[in-house]
Order: C-alpha cells, then sequence, then structure tokens
C-alpha cells in the first residue's frame, strides 16, 4: 500500500500524503501511485499527464494554475531534494479565498493541490519534483498569481537571490488574478 496516511492541512482540500517507504541496505523502495489506495483514502486516482522539474536551490515555479474547462489537480511528489510548496485557494465564495497553506515536501510525502487553487514551490536546495495532473496542459487555459504577492503574505523560505523565470516575473496580483467559483456557489 503506497499511502501510509493523509493529513488536511489548514485548508481541508489540501491533503499532505504520507508515502509507505522500503528502506534498506540497497536504498529503498516506494509505490508512488496506486489507484485504488489512492480512491480508498478520498484522493483522486484518475491522472492525464505526468511532469518532471528540476530546479536550482532558490528557484521559485508558480503560483500557477489552469481555468476551465482544462483545471488541473496536482499530486506533487519530491524525488530528490526538498521544497516548499505552496497552494493558494482562489475559489470564490471559499471559506478560505486568498487563504494559503505551505509545507515542506521532501522524498516520501507528496501535495494534493485540488483544482481552484494556484500551486508553486520554492526549491530549498537542488530538486527534482514530479507531478501527476488530472487535466493535461492548456497553454491557452494557464494563469499565474505573482508569488510575492504582499496580499497572499506568502513566508518564502529564501528571499535573496530568488531565480524566476520571465513568464513568472509579469504575473498579476491575487486581486488581480483570474478566480474559480467555489462548489455549491454561484
Amino acid at each position: 500500500m503506497p499511502v501510509k496516511s493523509v493529513e488536511r492541512l489548514g485548508i481541508p482540500d489540501v491533503v499532505l500524503v504520507r508515502l509507505e517507504v522500503f528502506p534498506d541496505n540497497r536504498g529503498f523502495f516506494a509505490e508512488l501511485f496506486k489507484g485504488s489506495d489512492f480512491a480508498s483514502s478520498g484522493l483522486p486516482a484518475g491522472f492525464a499527464q505526468v511532469n518532471l522539474s528540476y530546479s536550482r536551490r532558490g528557484v521559485v515555479r508558480g503560483l500557477h494554475y489552469q481555468v476551465e474547462p482544462m483545471e488541473q489537480g496536482k499530486l506533487v511528489y519530491v524525488v530528490k531534494g526538498r521544497v516548499y510548496d505552496v497552494a493558494v485557494d482562489i475559489r470564490i465564495g471559499s471559506p478560505w479565498l486568498g487563504r494559503h497553506v505551505g509545507v515542506v515536501l521532501e522524498p516520501g510525502l507528496a501535495l494534493w493541490v485540488p483544482p481552484g487553487f494556484a500551486h508553486g514551490f520554492q526549491a530549498l536546495e537542488d530538486t527534482l519534483l514530479l507531478y501527476l495532473v488530472t487535466k493535461e496542459y492548456s497553454p491557452r487555459h494557464e494563469r499565474c498569481i505573482k508569488w510575492d504577492d504582499p496580499e497572499l503574505a506568502i513566508d518564502w523560505p529564501i528571499r535573496e537571490g530568488v531565480i524566476l523565470s520571465e513568464k513568472d516575473k509579469k504575473c498579476p496580483g491575487f486581486r488581480e488574478a483570474e478566480k474559480f467559483g467555489f462548489p455549491g456557489k454561484s
């Protein structure tokens, strides 16, 4: 069974997953995904795309998301290294709208970020990150929010020498960013 435990974070739709890791004298083995175990834990079991990124220490990627009808849920794993991973609720009508949760991810941990959240991370060391997404990447539906928007007040661990893509340097603030509807609200 790959899922050892699940923990709902400060925004209950965002879930920290502890994986079962089997170490021995050779290293370790872990199942990253088994559909039946994820489904029985209340996590998604259907993914459309798998992404891999390498980031040097200090890199911030995000805060990214896709709008409907190509909204993505993401299951984020660190293969090697450590990141500070952040999910920002952008669902209009949500009691957590504009709030975020952040957690340090390292091998053996995964984070489920559902649709309706902007996602980003900062590499705390050189890091390989793998993430499974529920819908394919669509450049036309891609959006972003400024990573250091003061309104979000994200306490990024590394503040000096942050490395950003040219695209991420141009993201709008939270107030200007496109948002989602919250289930059950109109």
